[in-house]
């Protein structure tokens, strides 16, 4: 067994044993060093974004002092959600290494494929709304000097 996922596995299990959330645990590494680790904790925080992705995510870049996680390698029990490959992808994380899949989380009743269908157009939410106004922000925006992205 690889010796991170084995971390990510006690994540996950420490999770279930509090009833803080689903079965995710989540290791972050960087230069083959442990980095952050977390766990689902959607029941403990009441959040629906508190999977174990971000909130390894949140806390490597607390430690790092960085958004920015090139270099880092992330270890997950299940497969990502779209919402947490969002996340992987904005802090540029190089490679995702999971365990269970998609159809394996459905199995014990988790319901991402309703987001995958979702994002297939099937059940479309999206509404543009007011987008003149919200494009003067945008303007204000480019119009700093010397920011930083994001």
């Amino acid at each position: 067994m690889n010796k991170f996922m084995k971390v990510a596995i006690q994540e996950a299990a420490k999770g279930i044993k509090n009833n803080e959330g689903g079965p995710f645990g989540t290791v972050i590494v960087k230069d083959g060093k442990i980095i952050a680790r977390a766990h689902n904790q959607v029941l403990k925080k009441h959040d629906a974004t508190c999977h174990g992705e971000i909130e390894a995510i949140r806390k490597a870049s607390k430690i790092l002092k960085t958004f920015d996680l090139s270099g880092c390698e992330l270890y997950t029990t299940g497969e990502p959600c779209p919402m947490c490959l969002g996340a992987i992808l904005w802090a540029r994380i190089d490679k995702v290494y999971y365990g269970s899949n998609i159809k394996d989380t459905e199995i014990i009743g988790f319901d991402d494929k309703r987001f995958y269908e979702q994002f297939n157009h099937k059940e479309m939410i999206l509404n543009e709304l007011d987008r003149d106004e919200c494009l003067k922000l945008y303007e204000d925006y480019v119009n700093i000097k010397d920011k930083n992205l994001y």
